[in-house]
């Protein structure tokens, strides 16, 4: 049993690396984006098992909207893929040249993230500030309109 334990996890390791090889390495862009995900993905269980949720006409939690959130999330990183593979076309990403089109992608969806884990609290009943929601608004759409 621990052979194969040993085998399960040198496999996922080699699968994690050529992954992580595919976006060009692991940026603090990418690391902030996938706890944020994290975070949000967790609020949202929250407050809907609190009975706060907008997804649902009951407010309450229900596991096709929670597959639903894990679906979105996961398209996410294949924009980030693409995003990536396209910087490695131009002549940047993997090889130690720019990541334009990564870290864009990266920063809106690093805002949008944000603003929904923001979105969440307020819906639970933890205030929130309006400076900080009008800057992840403004972020989000001008990383949007260009």
């Amino acid at each position: 049993m621990e052979k194969i334990w040993k085998y399960l996890v040198e496999g996922a390791a080699a699968v994690g690396g050529m992954i992580a090889g595919w976006y060009g390495g692991w940026t603090q862009g990418s690391k902030v984006l996938v706890i944020l995900m994290v975070m949000d993905y967790v609020l949202g269980c929250a407050c809907a098992l609190t009975g706060h949720s907008q997804k649902t006409a009951s407010g309450h939690f229900l596991s096709q909207v929670a597959f639903t959130g894990l679906l979105k999330k996961g398209v996410i990183m294949l924009v980030i893929l693409v995003a990536a593979l396209l910087d490695q076309v131009i002549g940047g990403g993997a090889d130690g040249g720019g990541i334009m089109f990564r870290s864009a992608a990266e920063f809106f969806y690093i805002a949008s993230e944000s603003l929904s884990i923001i979105e969440n609290a307020g819906l639970i009943g933890v205030p929130v500030p309006k400076p900080l929601k009008k800057a992840l608004e403004a972020l989000r759409d001008k990383n949007d309109e260009e």
